[in-house]
């Protein structure tokens, strides 16, 4: 078994990770010949949210090479938290932030090679950082993460979430102004309504006992949606006679704390489609880069809550 590759989009792949980070502590990473897949699927995360990702190989590597005896696939398990710090600790430009500036290295990464290895008769994501520190001078940085392999028996019995035909699918609003606005209705429900019709009218809501509050978003357009998590093209060009009724609303309750976690995936956001499977479950696309182009795609599932108040 043997896996090597040279990390060419060291920022995207950090955001990729922080966005998944927040999700649970240990996560699922499937490397095959063109693709890397990050799965969240704990059961037990808040509100039985799960992410499926998956990223074109070529959009973050480049001599990118891998053989296994299972298809040439390898699946592992590994703490989100490690491969975090250690992707942090690749590059200044992992992070803007000023926090992350003040304990990044002193010196500049030339490259950054992530590689399968066995330290000590443990398993490891090694990543080797070669740059030059300030003073002009050589450097070699090493990072291993802790991983387990998994068999490919148990890689096998990785699946997505079934779920009916969607409804509706809608653009949403830019996430980190969706963000601002469900962090203040957090504090006063803990079930927020996903609402959503084919003419392009996005609400956001929550009913307590003592308040009710909606917000409307309108024009937010209804892309048509293909069989590889891609948008075929925009509603007004789609003379389809089986669509329901455009201005008929469909919803979907969530746990607003799951909507939340979904929220920061805004770090890696160019486009997002919501799309509602009615009082079943919310199907959340996060493309990264423009969707024309996109080098790989996010998919958070948000289960339907049950509550009595809607």
């Amino acid at each position: 078994m043997r896996f090597r590759a040279t990390i060419e989009n060291v920022p995207i792949f950090y955001r990729l990770i922080q966005a998944v980070e927040k999700l649970q502590k240990k996560c699922i990473m499937k490397f095959t010949e063109t693709e890397m897949h990050v799965i969240c699927n704990d059961d037990a995360n808040e509100g039985g949210i799960q992410v499926w990702s998956v990223v074109k190989a070529d959009t973050m590597f480049t001599s990118y090479r891998i053989q296994s005896n299972a298809n040439n696939t390898i699946t592992l398990t590994l703490s989100a938290e490690a491969l975090l710090a250690a992707l942090r600790s690749s590059s200044s430009s992992a992070s803007s932030s000023s926090v992350a500036a003040a304990i990044l290295p002193s010196y500049d990464t030339d490259e950054v090679v992530m590689k399968l290895a066995k330290k000590n008769e443990q398993a490891v994501l090694s990543f080797e950082m070669y740059g030059m520190s300030r003073s002009g001078r050589k450097v070699r940085v090493a990072h291993d993460v802790r991983i387990d392999v998994m068999r490919p028996a148990e890689g096998d019995k990785l699946h997505e979430p079934r779920c009916p035909d969607p409804e509706v699918h809608v653009l949403l609003p830019p996430l980190l102004k969706l963000r601002t606005i469900v962090e203040r209705l957090r504090p006063l429900s803990d079930v927020l309504a996903l609402r959503a019709n084919n003419s392009g009218i996005l609400q956001l809501s929550i009913n307590t006992d003592t308040v009710k509050l909606e917000t409307q978003w309108v024009k937010c357009g209804n892309p048509s949606m293909g069989k590889q998590r891609g948008p075929l093209h925009d509603d007004a060009d789609d003379i389809s006679l089986n669509k329901p009724d455009p201005d008929k609303m469909f919803c979907v309750l969530v746990s607003i704390r799951s909507f939340l976690k979904f929220l920061n995936s805004h770090v890696v956001s160019a486009t997002t489609i919501l799309c509602l499977c009615h009082n079943h479950c919310a199907i959340l696309y996060v493309y990264i880069g423009e969707i024309a182009d996109a080098g790989g795609v996010l998919t958070y599932y948000i289960p339907t809550v049950i509550d009595g108040d809607e």
